[in-house]
């Protein structure tokens, strides 16, 4: 039993400069757990709400005082002098008495932070380092996973210069973590010198630390990726392979997807994708189609996943009842895992076990918005992620979880997900 002396919060700033909330976690018997909590950017209508201030004085609206509020003031006053046995039972009782269905009453932040500084005051408590006692209250034995890196960005996550949101790069015969972000800085330094030659721009990167050169269409965003694998020395499709995000719902309007310029139908979006696939190094399409167009999704199910995966993000929101649908629909065959889409760690959980009783990949990901905290790094690989999705080999944010699995390969025997062929 682990019982709770108090909890407690204060109001940091995310990457962005946006404010979030740091959480305190201390036990009765003096032990101690603080996480901080990210906030996305390209957000799902069905994720959990984030409790905001609303005061345009302060932060343009988007301060957390209130949700710090919660937590100092109603979470700690009833969770003090609590046992908990275990991290189920407190989530239950977080999600009880904000007793909504979305957390939008004590808010998904304040009740996320309550959720995870428990769970690293219990890792400290019990002294097991973090991913090990996230492996042992999933059931599974952790593995790290493999990084899907951001090379390129466009969308939300930089000025919508276009549609699609991030290319991104894995790199699938490497064996080690430390030689997936070897080839992955040698692809960025290729893709920066590509950006400064064609479009005389000096280095600027989106939020989650991709270039954002003003491409011409999306098109040309995947044509660079694969010209920065070749002039760094790799061979697309053999030692780096690519991924999209395209975000479909943040350019769907009035039934139509307003791609780079083009209105599209639904069967026009998935000839544009399956053209993609056909031309270029493809594993993974995420959020290819609207968050509501289930059907959609099930053609392009149909029609791709022999080929890579169907990735759901906004249609999933890390939502078990909207996951027992895709899979009961076939609308998709992997699931974007992110904590703060659902509220806790246990309904993450749960969504975690769904996708793999499924037979799906589970890319676990940071958000647009995020700090210098490293514990997604121990999550993605207590619960034996496929891959871990953070951003690019730039800004501290991103590499602190990239720095977290260098130091958990050097000081485990945790090997990664899968050990393909050696790079030539």
């Amino acid at each position: 039993m682990s019982e709770i002396e108090s909890v407690s919060a204060v109001e940091i700033l995310d990457s962005r400069g946006r404010p979030t909330l740091l959480a305190i976690c201390r036990l009765a018997d003096g032990v101690t757990g603080l996480a901080s909590v990210p906030s996305g950017a390209s957000t799902g209508a069905n994720e959990a709400m984030e409790l905001r201030d609303g005061d345009p004085k302060r932060h343009g609206g988007l301060g957390c005082l209130k949700a710090v509020a919660n937590i100092n003031g109603e979470i700690n006053d009833t969770l003090a002098g609590r046992d908990f046995e275990s991290q189920a039972d407190l989530d239950r009782f977080l999600i009880e008495l904000d007793g909504t269905a979305n957390k939008r009453r004590l808010g998904a932040n304040a009740i996320l932070g309550t959720s995870l500084a428990f769970c690293r005051a219990q890792a400290a408590q019990r002294r097991r380092p973090l991913y090990a006692h996230l492996a042992q209250t999933a059931g599974v034995s952790p593995r790290l996973p493999l990084p899907m890196i951001n090379l390129f960005s466009g969308g939300a996550h930089a000025g919508g210069q276009v549609a699609v949101q991030d290319v991104q790069i894995v790199v699938p015969a490497a064996s080690t973590i430390r030689q997936i972000l070897e080839v992955t800085s040698d692809v960025f330094r290729a893709a920066t010198g590509l950006v400064s030659d064609r479009y005389q721009m000096r280095l600027l990167t989106a939020d989650e630390g991709g270039l954002a050169p003003p491409f011409e269409s999306s098109e040309a965003m995947l044509q660079a990726a694969v010209e920065s694998i070749e002039v760094a020395g790799y061979r697309p499709g053999l030692d780096v392979d690519l991924t999209v995000d395209v975000a479909a719902s943040q350019f769907y309007a009035d039934g139509s997807y307003h791609f780079d310029g083009a209105e599209l139908d639904t069967s026009g979006m998935i000839e544009k994708i399956a053209g993609w696939a056909g031309r270029y190094p493809l594993v993974s399409v995420e959020d290819g189609l609207d968050e509501a167009d289930w059907k959609g999704w099930q053609s392009l199910v149909k029609r791709l996943a022999d080929q890579t995966m169907i990735l759901g993000d906004d249609l999933l929101c890390t939502n078990p009842a909207r996951i027992e649908r895709a899979i009961a629909s076939q609308a998709a065959n992997s699931l974007l895992l992110k904590v703060n889409q659902i509220g806790t760690l246990t309904e993450a959980l749960a969504a975690l076990h769904l996708a793999r009783d499924a037979g799906w990949q589970v890319v676990v990901s940071a958000r647009s918005g995020e700090t210098e905290d490293d514990w997604l790094a121990d999550l993605a690989t207590g619960w034996a992620g496929d891959y871990i999705k953070v951003g690019s080999v730039t800004q501290s944010e991103r590499l602190a979880k990239y720095n977290r699995l260098l130091i958990l390969e050097a000081t485990t025997d945790l090997k990664l997900t899968t050990l393909p062929t050696t790079l030539v």
